[in-house]
């Protein structure tokens, strides 16, 4: 018998989708108390990484648009945790700046990977696989 090539369950994007959901519903009660969402971790994530950027440097690297992006960023400024000021090498660019309290919560964060690994109930070697297919994945899907 051959299988149903429209079958919901044979759909990467269902899996996807669905893998998605339920991974960011992993972080959810690990980022409560730090006074994130998961879109505003990947923001922090990516200033902890390389502080301060530009609003376009921020939307190219979380692959937001700029719509998406600002209310995540008037979030995160409202709870303190960076600034946003215009460029002073370039007015029309914003600056994007964590604050002492964005870069103390670093340390916070630092157990949420290990907490993520230990429910997931995956081997790390089982989650860079995964993680090295999802790219190749991304990049598949973003070629022009």
């Amino acid at each position: 018998m051959e299988e149903d090539p429209l079958a919901l369950e044979n759909q990467v994007c269902f899996a996807l989708s669905i893998a998605a959901r339920g991974v960011v519903a992993v972080y959810k009660p690990l980022l409560e108390p730090m006074g994130l969402t998961h879109p505003q971790y990947l923001v922090m994530l990516a200033l902890w990484q390389r502080d301060p950027l530009s609003g376009k440097e921020l939307s190219s690297l979380l692959r937001l648009d700029p719509g998406t992006l600002s209310p995540l960023l008037k979030r995160l400024e409202s709870t303190g945790y960076i600034t946003r000021d215009r460029d002073r090498t370039d007015e029309r660019a914003l600056a994007v700046t964590l604050t002492a309290e964005g870069r103390a919560l670093r340390e916070r964060a630092l157990k949420i990977p290990p907490a993520i690994v230990g429910k997931l109930d995956m081997s790390l070697d089982e989650l860079r696989v995964l993680h090295t297919s999802l790219t190749r994945v991304i990049a598949a899907a973003h070629q022009e």
